[in-house]
Protein backbone atom coordinates (compact mmCIF):
# COMPACT_ATOMS: atom_id res chain seq x y z
CA UNK A 1 0.00 0.00 0.00
CA UNK A 2 0.84 3.46 -0.04
CA UNK A 3 2.26 5.78 2.28
CA UNK A 4 -0.10 9.14 2.13
CA UNK A 5 0.65 12.45 4.18
CA UNK A 6 -1.68 13.99 7.06
CA UNK A 7 -1.34 16.42 9.43
CA UNK A 8 -2.74 15.92 13.52
CA UNK A 9 -2.39 18.38 15.42
CA UNK A 10 -0.29 20.47 13.47
CA UNK A 11 2.16 17.50 13.47
CA UNK A 12 2.61 16.38 9.32
CA UNK A 13 2.59 12.05 9.91
CA UNK A 14 2.75 9.40 7.17
CA UNK A 15 0.36 6.68 7.16
CA UNK A 16 -0.84 3.43 5.24
CA UNK A 17 -3.38 4.33 2.45
CA UNK A 18 -6.39 2.52 3.86
CA UNK A 19 -5.64 2.46 7.73
CA UNK A 20 -8.08 4.09 9.89
CA UNK A 21 -7.52 7.68 11.86
CA UNK A 22 -6.79 6.03 15.22
CA UNK A 23 -4.25 3.84 13.64
CA UNK A 24 -2.22 6.50 12.27
CA UNK A 25 -2.38 8.59 15.62
CA UNK A 26 -1.35 5.87 17.02
CA UNK A 27 1.55 5.15 15.19
CA UNK A 28 2.53 8.41 15.37
CA UNK A 29 2.11 8.40 19.06
CA UNK A 30 -0.80 10.55 19.35
CA UNK A 31 -3.62 9.37 21.63
CA UNK A 32 -6.93 9.52 20.98
CA UNK A 33 -9.37 8.21 23.61
CA UNK A 34 -11.91 4.96 23.01
CA UNK A 35 -14.09 2.66 24.80
CA UNK A 36 -15.61 0.43 22.48
CA UNK A 37 -13.06 0.07 20.00
CA UNK A 38 -11.11 -3.20 20.11
CA UNK A 39 -8.05 -4.31 17.54
CA UNK A 40 -9.99 -7.79 17.31
CA UNK A 41 -12.87 -7.12 16.53
CA UNK A 42 -14.75 -4.88 13.85
CA UNK A 43 -14.81 -1.10 14.75
CA UNK A 44 -18.41 0.36 14.85
CA UNK A 45 -18.35 3.87 16.50
CA UNK A 46 -20.37 3.37 18.91
CA UNK A 47 -19.05 4.83 21.79
CA UNK A 48 -18.20 8.28 19.94
CA UNK A 49 -14.96 9.37 22.46
CA UNK A 50 -13.04 8.37 19.74
CA UNK A 51 -14.45 11.40 17.65
CA UNK A 52 -12.35 13.95 16.12
CA UNK A 53 -12.56 16.98 14.24
CA UNK A 54 -11.07 16.83 10.55
CA UNK A 55 -11.03 19.92 8.12
CA UNK A 56 -13.80 20.39 5.95
CA UNK A 57 -16.18 17.83 7.73
CA UNK A 58 -19.33 19.27 8.73
CA UNK A 59 -19.71 17.02 11.77
CA UNK A 60 -16.97 15.24 13.74
CA UNK A 61 -16.27 12.03 12.56
CA UNK A 62 -14.97 8.57 14.31
CA UNK A 63 -10.96 7.97 14.40
CA UNK A 64 -12.02 4.11 14.38
CA UNK A 65 -14.13 4.32 11.52
CA UNK A 66 -12.56 7.17 9.29
CA UNK A 67 -10.20 6.31 6.56
CA UNK A 68 -7.47 8.29 5.90
CA UNK A 69 -6.90 10.91 2.93
CA UNK A 70 -3.97 12.39 1.18
CA UNK A 71 -3.39 16.15 2.73
CA UNK A 72 -6.22 15.40 5.78
CA UNK A 73 -5.88 18.01 8.69
CA UNK A 74 -7.00 16.23 11.75
CA UNK A 75 -7.35 18.02 15.30
CA UNK A 76 -7.64 15.17 18.16
CA UNK A 77 -8.23 17.90 21.16
CA UNK A 78 -10.37 20.74 20.11
CA UNK A 79 -12.64 22.79 22.04
CA UNK A 80 -15.10 21.03 20.13
CA UNK A 81 -14.10 17.48 21.20
CA UNK A 82 -13.28 17.88 24.23
CA UNK A 83 -16.59 19.31 24.45
CA UNK A 84 -18.27 16.28 22.61
CA UNK A 85 -16.25 13.50 24.73
CA UNK A 86 -17.37 15.29 28.34
CA UNK A 87 -20.67 15.33 27.21
CA UNK A 88 -20.50 11.58 26.35
CA UNK A 89 -18.93 10.67 29.56
CA UNK A 90 -20.52 12.57 31.94
CA UNK A 91 -24.03 10.98 30.62
CA UNK A 92 -22.04 7.82 30.54
CA UNK A 93 -21.46 8.73 34.50
CA UNK A 94 -24.85 9.57 35.10
CA UNK A 95 -26.15 6.36 33.79
CA UNK A 96 -23.87 3.74 34.56
CA UNK A 97 -21.90 2.60 38.04
CA UNK A 98 -18.26 3.39 36.71
CA UNK A 99 -16.68 2.78 39.73
CA UNK A 100 -14.63 -0.81 38.56
CA UNK A 101 -13.78 0.97 35.39
CA UNK A 102 -10.33 2.32 35.86
CA UNK A 103 -9.38 3.51 32.28
CA UNK A 104 -12.84 5.24 31.76
CA UNK A 105 -12.36 6.90 35.57
CA UNK A 106 -9.27 8.38 34.40
CA UNK A 107 -11.14 9.55 31.47
CA UNK A 108 -13.69 11.18 33.41
CA UNK A 109 -10.83 13.01 35.20
CA UNK A 110 -9.27 13.90 31.97
CA UNK A 111 -12.11 15.48 30.71
CA UNK A 112 -13.09 17.28 33.72
CA UNK A 113 -15.95 15.48 34.32
CA UNK A 114 -17.80 15.88 37.70
CA UNK A 115 -19.10 12.68 38.91
CA UNK A 116 -21.59 13.77 41.84
CA UNK A 117 -24.49 13.24 39.69
CA UNK A 118 -25.83 17.23 39.57
CA UNK A 119 -28.15 16.35 36.88
CA UNK A 120 -30.36 14.14 38.83
CA UNK A 121 -30.17 11.74 36.11
CA UNK A 122 -31.27 7.74 37.52
CA UNK A 123 -28.71 4.99 37.47
CA UNK A 124 -30.04 2.18 35.03
CA UNK A 125 -30.83 -0.80 37.59
CA UNK A 126 -30.98 -3.97 36.16
CA UNK A 127 -30.71 -6.80 38.58
CA UNK A 128 -27.17 -8.73 38.92
CA UNK A 129 -27.83 -12.41 37.42
CA UNK A 130 -26.08 -14.32 39.45
CA UNK A 131 -27.53 -17.57 37.26
CA UNK A 132 -24.00 -19.06 35.44
CA UNK A 133 -21.69 -20.68 37.64
CA UNK A 134 -18.61 -19.57 35.42
CA UNK A 135 -19.57 -15.58 35.43
CA UNK A 136 -21.78 -12.52 37.34
CA UNK A 137 -23.71 -10.27 34.76
CA UNK A 138 -23.50 -6.58 36.58
CA UNK A 139 -25.98 -4.72 34.23
CA UNK A 140 -25.56 -1.75 36.60
CA UNK A 141 -22.16 -1.77 35.48
CA UNK A 142 -22.51 -2.24 31.84
CA UNK A 143 -21.03 -0.24 29.25
CA UNK A 144 -23.62 -1.02 26.41
CA UNK A 145 -19.63 -0.96 24.48
CA UNK A 146 -21.06 -4.28 22.59
CA UNK A 147 -17.59 -5.96 22.46
CA UNK A 148 -19.11 -9.13 24.10
CA UNK A 149 -21.83 -9.08 21.32
CA UNK A 150 -18.88 -8.53 18.27
CA UNK A 151 -16.71 -11.33 20.31
CA UNK A 152 -19.72 -14.00 20.30
CA UNK A 153 -20.17 -12.95 16.86
CA UNK A 154 -17.42 -12.58 14.73
CA UNK A 155 -13.71 -14.45 14.68
CA UNK A 156 -13.68 -15.67 18.05
CA UNK A 157 -16.68 -17.73 18.81
CA UNK A 158 -19.29 -17.63 15.77
CA UNK A 159 -22.14 -18.38 18.22
CA UNK A 160 -24.23 -15.58 17.82
CA UNK A 161 -25.65 -15.88 21.24
CA UNK A 162 -25.68 -12.30 22.50
CA UNK A 163 -27.24 -8.76 21.76
CA UNK A 164 -28.85 -5.57 22.46
CA UNK A 165 -32.31 -6.15 24.09
CA UNK A 166 -34.96 -3.38 25.37
CA UNK A 167 -34.93 0.14 24.13
CA UNK A 168 -33.44 3.46 25.15
CA UNK A 169 -32.71 3.33 29.07
CA UNK A 170 -34.14 -0.05 29.31
CA UNK A 171 -31.25 -1.43 26.82
CA UNK A 172 -29.11 -4.09 27.83
CA UNK A 173 -27.00 -6.88 26.64
CA UNK A 174 -29.18 -10.37 26.94
CA UNK A 175 -29.92 -13.84 24.49
CA UNK A 176 -32.11 -14.40 22.05
CA UNK A 177 -35.66 -14.39 23.42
Amino acid sequence: MNEIQLTINGTEISAQEGSTLLKAAESAGISIPTICYHDHCTANGLCRTCVVEVDGARVLVAACLEKVRQGMVVYTHSARVNRSRRTILELLATAVDLSESPEIQSMLQEYGVCTDNSRNDPLREHPTLDDNPMYIRDYAKCLLCWRCVQVCAEDVQYTYALNLSGRGFDTRIGTFY
